[in-house]
């Protein structure tokens, strides 16, 4: 018995450190970037982000620019901020009640639309660009929030996502409400929404990410200094007739942020949410 208590032991000393290893790897790239953004942009001129550390060189100028000199990354910052919160609550309201449609009621063409869903998904977003942007022009929503976000409120992914979900729910519930007189709105809202916050945190996350991190949409959509998200204003801070690496690289390190309190505010329900709606239905 012993013998067997010191295998497994030795077994999950091994596994802590193979994850550990590989957890290191995963942030060093990080790790070289936040060591980066406290160095002097001439060291950066010469050096590139490396791992390598001279301590005397590290401050935070690079990090006073941004908040002293630097009002356009601020507006950068606030137009991602605006987007993505917006993005995030209308793509769970929206997409919630369509994946929940698909899985609860049963209606001709449910399969046919759910079909459609799926070959969206499949089908890469560069061939959906030049539709997506002729219809935005017919809409006049170019250079505006509502443009950014438009393609993004009913996103295909969450839509199956909550389906999945959405399957898995016991149905006799909604028997009882609808004995009881409740709407159909009522019963989504009321009783099925709250069983699906492992699901909404999921989505909160991943849709959060898609639109923090999203650079080909916007760049086509936004022709506004003042409308830049923080993907596109960084990247017009590289230029053939110079290179901020200070703002760039402390600005990099910046957006991480929102990201980090995201994941913290929903990563409870996270890994639950991602096992039920990849297993049910």
């Amino acid at each position: 018995m012993s013998r067997m208590r010191k295998n497994n032991t030795l077994a999950k000393w091994i596994a802590n450190s193979a994850f550990i290893l590989i957890a290191f790897i995963a942030l060093f790239p990080l790790l070289s970037l936040i060591i980066s953004s406290f160095r002097p942009s001439s060291e950066l001129m010469r050096n590139g982000i490396s791992f390598s550390i001279n301590w005397s060189e590290l401050s935070l100028r690079n990090y006073i620019h941004i908040f002293t000199d630097s009002p356009s990354y601020w507006q950068w910052y606030g137009n991602s901020l605006i987007i993505s919160t917006l993005t995030i609550v209308l793509s769970l309201f929206f997409s919630s009640m369509v994946g929940y449609a698909l899985a609860v009621y049963k209606f001709r063409g449910r399969n046919l639309l759910f079909l459609f869903v799926l070959v969206i998904i499949m089908i890469p977003f560069e061939i959906l660009m030049l539709p997506l942007y002729q219809l935005m022009i017919n809409l006049n929503v170019i250079n505006t929030y509502t443009g950014v976000m438009l393609p993004l409120i009913v996103a295909p992914i969450a839509v199956f996502f909550f389906r999945q979900y959405a399957m898995g729910l016991p149905t006799e519930l909604m028997d009882s409400a609808r004995i009881d007189g409740c709407t159909e709105y009522g019963i989504f809202f009321r009783i099925m929404a709250p069983l699906m916050l492992p699901s909404f945190s999921a989505m909160a996350i991943l849709q959060g990410l898609n639109s923090w991190n999203n650079f080909l949409w916007p760049l086509l959509v936004i022709r506004s200094n003042d409308l830049f998200t923080l993907p596109i204003g960084l990247a017009t801070l590289l230029t053939p007739y110079g290179n901020n690496y200070d703002t760039l690289i402390a600005g990099s390190v910046m957006t991480i942020i929102p990201i980090i309190i995201l994941f913290i505010f929903f990563q409870r329900y996270f890994v639950a949410g991602l096992a039920s709606g990849s297993v049910k239905g």
